[in-house]
């Protein structure tokens, strides 16, 4: 039987690293950055226990400014380690802390048919929950962004938009006049862009002078639609 560190490699090379490409990150093994001149903004594979049975990991998340990563340390290595804490990080957190349950999650690989399930999963928090979260603190570090509405404050046109069938809003942000929601809508999606568009007159009809356009953009920050402006 192919063994559980086996399936591990298997499932980062061939499942995972391909998936966290599609979301915008570079990178292979167990570290993977998303672009940026300014920041280092990480996304690590930790290994727990790793053997022929039964390997456990998380995933870590980090941002760290490249000057002070750069600044008076000659031999460091070219990036930060997103699996260690160096005290130089402007923010870094375990992925569990920002999943519903709100605490360490780590996922098991054991040989069987269902091996993948663990893979699977992995990908769908670093797409829900992980990427938004680091691109939030990212374009916040970089200035420019202010947070619009809280997640209680979207209650309502979510909950439209669920009787619609169109995944909710996840988050928004005001940037440069437009107001930008995130949510895990594909450019391909006409009925979300239709029910979206909906959304957006109302957001303008507030008459808010802070903006006057509405861009809808995917949970890996990728530009879909704009209304308005």
């Amino acid at each position: 039987m192919t063994t559980a560190r086996t399936l591990f490699a298997e499932g980062m090379r061939d499942h995972l690293a391909p998936a966290l490409r599609t979301m915008g990150f570079t990178g292979w093994r167990h570290t993977f950055a998303l672009p940026d001149e300014e920041h280092w903004a990480l996304l690590g594979v930790e290994l727990g226990t790793a053997d022929d049975r039964v390997v456990r990991y998380t995933v870590n998340l980090g941002l760290t400014r490249k000057s002070a990563w750069a600044a008076d340390r000659p031999g460091r290595a070219v990036r930060p380690d997103p699996n260690a804490v160096t005290g130089l990080e402007s923010w870094h957190t375990r992925i569990g802390r920002l999943l519903p349950v709100g605490g360490d999650v780590w996922w098991q690989i054991t040989p069987g048919p269902r091996w993948a399930v663990a893979v699977q999963d992995t990908v769908a928090a670093v797409r829900h929950y992980g990427l938004p979260e680091l691109l939030r603190r990212l374009e916040a570090a970089s200035g420019g962004t202010e947070r619009y509405l809280g997640p209680e404050e979207l209650v309502d046109v979510n909950a439209a938009l669920r009787l619609a069938d169109v995944a909710p809003i996840r988050r928004t942000e005001l940037t440069d006049r437009v107001l930008r929601l995130y949510g895990d809508w594909s450019p391909a999606d006409r009925v979300a862009r239709e029910v979206l568009r909906g959304a957006a007159t109302g957001f303008l009809s507030v008459g808010d002078t802070r903006f006057g356009a509405v861009g809808c953009r995917d949970t890996a920050g990728r530009h879909l639609w704009s209304f308005g402006g």
